[in-house]
């Protein structure tokens, strides 16, 4: 970002060219602090608006703007006469003024836009008109620029510029953040407005977060942040999207160049965080990394590139898991030991073709395996005797297109059908009825074959003849 404090010689103003749209002349304007760089556009008459004020607040004199014209201004000679006038006008008006940079000035630059020190006055006065209704919300999305600008301006606790006018205060930057409760940190892969800065490249801390409890980053890579340590102690919520994150341990210590689990302390530690969602991202394991964030009771990981689970057991309190459209082709029989004491499964959007894996599960209470390769209605049996099973969800698999689905489904369940809700939907009495003579069928069937068996065995018997 641009630094006007830190580079007063270093500007250039220039005015390149203009366009006319719909007959109005727009005079295009080119900013350059040092290696930053912008462009805006303004009209002669915000020039001249501009320069009543300077006038009658500042003292600038009267004759230095190029005088308006009402005939033959159109003209495309007397356009670049006034385009090459306006330039000289505004590095003669910020010459003059530089010291103390006016408002009205700073606005018609955009220097509340793209430099770090005029930014955080916006952010100033936005907080100080809107601070209560800010914290009342209890979150608010700030860009990279926004927390690059207050990362730089903790190195410079007393600006050589500062502002009379307590609105544009920077306590009031430092009091809201202290209080937030809710945190969106918001990128783009774009550069930022009209300028060259590249938002996803700019590092920030965040140690003016005191009280977050709900932190959200999105599309900004984690390694640009640092002074995470206030908020590992606050954070119950965490969820990370579309950061290209490949594994837990580039999240749990991000701000560490060297980022080995075998370097992690106390200070690592995730105290409070229970809720993670770490999906749209690229991972591809679950590495023991998880162990520092020890209290997830949901973790949600959709959307990645997940083929196997593992270190799932270092999450003691774990009830939820989600692994929807990731890379499963299958899951270990001893499934059951590797997730404990599960509630909820959500492997939608994979290519499992068996069940079998989730037999042993007897704490599941919700399973979502929509969306997957399941062809065979026998697979149903595996989950059927699940004490506490009530939501299935098979949706999506070539099995759900079978005859007479619903009634098949929910026959494993036995009495326990009628509190099943298949595809998010319970069984009307007519299926129940089905079901109910379809489970008749096969006792009687089972019980028939049985006697059958027996009797035959008997008549085998007499016929022989005894010794």
């Amino acid at each position: 970002m641009a630094c006007l404090l830190q580079n007063q010689e270093n500007i250039q103003i220039k005015i390149p060219s203009f366009e006319t749209i719909d007959g109005v002349t727009y005079y295009l304007i080119q900013v350059s602090i040092g290696d930053v760089t912008w462009t805006l556009k303004h009209r002669y008459n915000e020039f001249a608006e501009l320069h009543e004020t300077l006038m009658s607040e500042h003292c600038v004199e009267k004759d230095i703007l190029p005088p308006k014209k009402l005939i033959g201004n159109k003209s495309e000679a007397f356009i670049e006469k006034r385009r090459s006038a306006l330039e000289a006008y505004l590095n003669s008006v910020y010459n003059y003024l530089k010291k103390t940079m006016p408002r009205e000035l700073v606005l018609f630059l955009d220097l509340h836009i793209y430099d770090i020190f005029f930014l955080l006055q916006n952010m100033a006065l936005e907080f100080f008109t809107k601070g209560c209704l800010i914290l009342e919300s209890n979150e608010y999305k700030f860009s990279p620029v926004q927390l690059y600008a207050i990362s730089e301006r903790l190195k410079q606790p007393c600006p050589t510029l500062e502002v009379i006018d307590k609105k544009f205060d920077f306590s009031h930057v430092l009091d809201v953040n202290s209080q937030l409760k809710s945190l969106i940190i918001e990128s783009t892969t774009d550069s930022y407005g009209t300028s060259n800065i590249n938002p996803s490249s700019l590092p920030i801390e965040l140690s003016t977060f005191k009280n977050v409890e709900h932190l959200t980053v999105n599309h900004y890579p984690l390694d640009k942040i640092y002074g995470m340590g206030n908020l590992r102690d606050t954070i119950k919520v965490l969820e990370v999207h579309h950061t290209q994150l490949k594994n837990i341990v580039e999240l749990a210590m991000c701000e560490e160049v060297h980022k080995c689990i075998d370097n992690a302390n106390d200070s690592h530690v995730w105290l409070k965080v229970k809720h993670l969602d770490l999906s749209d991202n690229r991972i591809q394991v679950i590495d023991e990394a998880i162990k520092l964030i020890p209290h997830v009771e949901s973790l949600i990981l959709n959307n990645n590139l997940l083929s196997e689970i593992s270190n799932v057991t270092l999450l003691p309190r774990l009830s939820q898991l989600h692994l929807a459209s990731n890379l499963f082709n299958s899951l270990p029989d001893n499934l059951h030991t590797k997730l404990g004491n599960i509630v909820y499964i959500d492997m939608s959007q994979n290519n499992l073709t068996s069940l079998s894996s989730f037999s042993k599960l007897y704490s599941l209470e919700w399973l979502d395996v929509s969306c997957n390769r399941i062809e065979n209605i026998e697979e149903v049996k595996y989950v059927g005797f699940l004490p506490c099973l009530e939501n299935l969800r098979l949706t999506g698999n070539p099995v759900s297109t079978i005859i007479d689905y619903r009634v098949k489904v929910l026959e494993p369940f036995g009495k326990r059908a009628a509190d099943i809700y298949l595809d998010n939907e319970k069984p009307n009495q007519k299926e129940l009825d089905t079901v109910a003579i379809l489970q008749a069928l096969r006792i009687a069937r089972e019980g028939k074959s049985s006697t059958f068996n027996t009797a035959d065995s008997s008549l085998f018997s007499a016929e022989i003849p005894t010794v």
